[in-house]
């Protein structure tokens, strides 16, 4: 038994990893659909508040929270995507030990 096929998770974490990196770059093509309806809707609110002469900050704080929740969603997919990952491995390894031990010398 050989080692455990991990490639397909590799490459999800590894693509999340650049999703995140994108979101931390204040990135649009990361974010899911209500992530992005909620910074477009940031973005315009505080636009048209400056345009007004009022303050923007409650718009800032909006736009910083759906930049954050995105960025809450990817670390928390990373870290699904590694215990699957380790799960794998570990399954793999169980097997390859009873594999060993079930044999006869």
């Amino acid at each position: 038994m050989g080692k455990p096929d991990t490639r397909r998770l590799d490459k999800a974490i590894q693509q999340t990893n650049r999703k995140l990196e994108a979101v931390r770059n204040r990135e649009m093509w990361p974010l899911d659909g209500r992530e992005r309806r909620a910074v477009l809707a940031a973005l315009a609110s505080g636009s048209y508040r400056i345009t007004r002469g009022d303050s923007a900050g409650r718009a800032e704080r909006k736009l910083d929270t759906a930049w954050q929740s995105a960025e809450t969603r990817l670390v928390a997919e990373i870290a699904a995507l590694h215990t699957e990952r380790q799960r794998v491995v570990n399954e793999a390894a169980t097997a390859r030990a009873a594999k060993k031990t079930s044999g006869w010398w």
